[in-house]
C-alpha cells in the first residue's frame, strides 16, 4: 500500500512522526480516513478513537480529543489536544473519571456554564475505555 508522512503532536509531545498507510480520526462531522494521495483537507477534531496503520501494516488505536487535522501537499498533520495510545491509558483512572463526570452531570443543570466541560470529560473517559477495551 502507498505511504505518506504523518505527524501527530499534542501540546506536550511528538506522538508519531513517520510513514503511515492510513490514519482514521473522528472529526466534529464524523469519522474520516486519510490514505496516501488524499486531496488537501482540513477539519477540526472531535472526541473519538483514532487508528494509525504504520508502514509495516501494524494498526494502533488511540483516544484522541480536540485539535486539527491537516492534509497539505501529501503531508498529514494531526495537532491534537490529547492523543493517548492504548498502552498509555490507565483503565482504572478512566473509570474513575467517568464516574466523577457522571456524578457532576447529575448535579448540574444543562444551562450551567460548566455542563459542557463535564460532558466533554465524560466523553474522553468513555473513549479511553473503548480504546483500552
Amino acid at each position: 500500500m502507498a505511504l505518506f508522512h504523518l505527524q501527530i503532536v499534542t501540546p506536550d509531545r511528538m506522538v508519531f512522526d513517520g510513514q503511515a498507510e492510513s490514519v482514521l480520526l473522528r472529526t466534529v462531522n464524523g469519522d474520516v480516513c486519510i490514505l496516501a494521495r488524499h486531496i488537501d483537507y482540513a477539519a477540526p477534531l472531535g472526541i473519538g478513537v483514532a487508528r494509525v496503520t504504520d508502514e509495516n501494516g501494524k494498526t494502533r488505536a488511540a483516544a484522541c480529543s480536540g485539535g486539527l487535522l491537516s492534509v497539505a501537499n501529501g503531508e498529514v498533520r494531526v495537532i491534537a489536544t490529547t492523543f493517548e495510545w492504548e498502552d498509555e491509558i490507565d483503565l482504572e483512572r478512566a473509570i474513575r473519571a467517568q464516574q466523577a463526570a457522571e456524578k457532576r452531570l447529575q448535579e448540574m443543570q444543562e444551562d450551567d456554564a460548566q455542563y459542557e466541560i463535564a460532558e466533554a470529560k465524560l466523553k474522553r473517559a468513555l473513549i479511553r475505555q473503548q480504546v483500552k477495551g
